[in-house]
């Protein structure tokens, strides 16, 4: 049984070096000292760690519209509403006691209505080492890399997986090239952006979001 979410406490934190393994320490002393704190700790004990923010821009285009709206049969894994803009944004982030992994909810306000919920699960396994499951057996195989006072995920290639087996899918299924990035913007801050990309449609969403820190 999972344990409740409870809130962060200093015994709750220990020391988490998988986001340093997967970028290599040489790259990871280059991000600022509050990145290194963020993907620096492993919470146990069921606690959340939780990000405050606001979404500050949104935009697709037509094929994004209805990749968007598909997507919502696998649980809406991409933003969908563009009167999200500039209404209350959540990240929480809680430790996969039963796995080497990460439970991740962002919760997106809108205009009218109930904020939109976004489940995925990382987990630190595959070729890239980590993977991001966002529902239905999809995931996303993902490379971390630096960039402009951050860190970067891209995706290298999806799978479906069936029970014990993963199935890459061809590039032809593929929805199209994904990046997210964390920047810091100092003061506790950092944006958070979702970028979709289609080699026939080109952009098809984009998401910036505004968040701080909850703890030091």
């Amino acid at each position: 049984m999972k344990q409740a979410c409870r809130q962060i406490h200093p015994q709750d934190v220990v020391p988490d070096y998988r986001f340093h393994d997967l970028v290599g320490e040489k790259a990871w002393n280059t991000l600022p000292v509050s990145v290194r704190r963020r993907f620096g700790k492993r919470l146990k004990g069921g606690a959340s760690v939780v990000y405050q923010g606001v979404v500050v821009s949104m935009r697709r285009n037509l094929a994004g519209f209805f990749l968007s709206q598909l997507a919502r049969l696998i649980g809406g894994p991409l933003p969908h509403d563009l009167s999200s803009v500039r209404q209350p944004a959540v990240v929480s982030v809680t430790e996969d006691c039963a796995g080497d992994g990460q439970f991740w909810i962002r919760q997106y306000g809108r205009a009218s209505g109930f904020p939109q919920v976004i489940h995925s699960s990382k987990r630190f396994s595959g070729p890239t080492g980590i993977e991001e499951y966002i529902g239905a057996g999809l995931g996303i195989a993902l490379r971390v890399g630096i960039n402009q006072n951050g860190l970067s995920f891209k995706s290298d290639h999806y799978f479906l997986q069936i029970r014990n087996r993963k199935l890459r899918l061809p590039a032809w299924l593929s929805p199209g090239a994904l990046t997210i990035s964390h920047r810091d913007l100092g003061k506790t801050r950092f944006l958070f952006s979702l970028t979709l990309k289609s080699r026939l449609f080109g952009e098809l969403v984009h998401q910036d979001a505004l968040f701080h820190d909850m703890e030091q």
